[in-house]
């Protein structure tokens, strides 16, 4: 379900303090984050797999709140084109198109969105972890409860 759950800290040393007090009991180590022309990062995952990761970043725009982001795993490209044009059908914003993303990974592809309340959205398709699926799932608009 999730690539990665990213906030935003205004100090990358304290905060990678506070997670790895907080995440390392629980598992995650820290991993190395590549520079790809972007904020600095600090990222921990589940040693023994690739997904889902939990990454703090230096905020674009220097607030908390802007490095925020919920990125839902697709299981190809087209997943990504379809759920980018649906959420902006749905009053989402866009915040960058679908297309591949080679500075993030090999087989990196995805889009941003804004969802109606300004929450940044990213979908992606993962073929650099092995994240690859066969072919998008079939939209079930049914509203299930449990």
């Amino acid at each position: 379900m999730f690539s990665h759950v990213t906030v935003g800290s205004r100090d990358l040393e304290r905060a990678g303090r506070f997670y790895d007090a907080v995440l390392c009991p629980l598992g995650l180590r820290r991993r190395w984050v590549v520079p790809d022309g972007g904020p600095a990062a600090l990222c921990w995952i589940t040693p023994q797999a690739a997904l889902p990761r939990f990454y703090v970043y230096s905020p674009f725009n220097g607030t908390a709140g802007n490095g925020g982001m919920v990125a839902f795993l697709a299981p190809s490209p087209a997943a990504v084109d379809l759920a980018h044009a649906a959420g902006l059908a749905q009053g989402g914003s866009d915040e960058g198109a679908p297309g591949p993303r080679p500075h993030y990974g090999a087989g990196y592809y995805g889009a941003y969105l804004r969802d109606p309340d300004g929450n940044k959205v990213h979908v992606v398709h993962r073929a650099d972890t092995g994240a690859d699926r066969a072919a998008p799932p079939s939209i079930n608009t049914e509203r299930t409860h449990e």
